[in-house]
């Protein structure tokens, strides 16, 4: 039965408990945004005034050359300012990048209860969640966003539980994206002074998941966000945008871009992926590494799609800022803490910046 757009209980239990999504809702027909999406004023995206990223995209094929340590310069510069930043010849193929985006289009436009099987109060598997928003029960304003999330364990689970519709895709863009993942936390964790051996990077990046992301249209875009304020959980997050665009991040310190506070929109770069710090890289930094707080815009044009992997510890390894590094700062930022912990916080909160470090955050008062 379709939902009344203004009664909240109604569309609630329509999108996201019977899990028809955003895209249910659009699909019925809507000229305005319900008042359920309505984000407050302070929340909304003045994309109106916010600047595009002028930085290059960082070509990753010449860290296998003589500009080896030109290229790690310009990766830690990054991961140290922003916290994001754009790689080309990143060993993706670019055919594969389309393949992704077409995929993605497709998995969102198949019958809502097809997609409903993977809800996480009904799905078949703990590996595989489709759903809408953040927390929803817990959100002031609903993120105008569905997804379907794939934990990773190994490829014969993946192959087994993964939607057929994507799996293979999905599958492909994780194992070609993890030996980026590689390469750059190298370069990270060597400018940290540590020795970045195989089984330590195993360990920081145990745990993968892959999403797609589902914007669609929005007959106000203005009143609405895709994803609300947040930063990333794990190590580092590699995402595929597609050509729309919409991608946002807040400047945590003056910068040769811009001034603190200020908003930046990441724009799309053709063949290009975009890498961004987690909190757990942060601190292991001892906050050398910012884990950028960024958001997503939504459009009226078009339907917009993007596919991001996280890399996250293993949920029994304990993290704090790296020993040579504490000594070195004469302090610690953040106190040790078990992943799972730190999960279950990030996880059982609706998006609201960086607050999720207040968790390992040290008071210095």
């Amino acid at each position: 039965m379709a939902p009344s757009f203004d009664d909240d209980s109604s569309l609630f239990n329509f999108v996201v408990r019977d899990g028809n999504g955003v895209k249910g809702m659009v699909d019925l027909g809507l000229s305005k945004v319900p008042e359920a999406y309505m984000q407050p004023t302070k929340e909304r995206i003045d994309k109106e005034n916010a600047r595009k990223h002028g930085q290059p995209p960082i070509d990753l094929s010449r860290l296998d050359g003589p500009d080896h340590d030109e290229v790690a310069k310009e990766i830690v510069r990054a991961a140290e300012t922003l916290g994001f930043f754009q790689v080309v010849n990143h060993g993706v193929p670019v055919d594969l990048l389309e393949s992704l985006k077409d995929t993605a289009h497709n998995f969102f436009s198949l019958p809502p209860e097809r997609k409903a099987v993977y809800r996480t109060e009904v799905s078949p598997t703990p590996l595989v969640k489709y759903g809408t928003s953040f927390v929803p029960d817990k959100e002031k304003a609903l993120e105008w966003k569905d997804y379907i999330s794939m934990q990773y364990t190994n490829d014969a689970e993946a192959l087994e539980h993964w939607p057929i519709e994507i799996r293979d895709v999905a599958l492909d863009f994780l194992r070609t994206s993890i030996n980026t993942v590689r390469k750059l936390l190298e370069v990270l964790l060597r400018n940290l002074g540590m020795k970045p051996e195989d089984s330590k990077i195993d360990a920081l990046i145990h745990k993968k998941m892959v999403n797609m992301n589902f914007y669609p249209t929005c007959p106000n875009p203005d009143l609405t966000i895709g994803v609300g304020r947040h930063s990333d959980m794990g190590i580092l997050t590699v995402l595929l945008q597609d050509e729309i665009g919409g991608l946002y991040v807040k400047i945590e310190e003056d910068t040769d871009f811009g001034k603190k506070g200020e908003w930046i929109e990441i724009p799309p770069i053709p063949d290009a992926l975009v890498i961004n710090v987690g909190d757990m890289l942060q601190i292991l930094s001892n906050g050398r590494y910012k884990s950028a707080e960024h958001r997503v815009g939504t459009t009226s044009t078009k339907s917009r799609v993007s596919i991001p992997i996280f890399t996250i510890p293993k949920p029994t390894e304990k993290i704090a800022p790296l020993p040579q590094l504490v000594e070195k700062d004469g302090i610690a930022l953040y106190r040790e803490f078990v992943l799972a912990d730190y999960m279950n916080n990030f996880f059982g909160n609706a998006h609201d910046g960086k607050k999720s470090l207040d968790f390992a955050k040290i008071d210095s008062a």
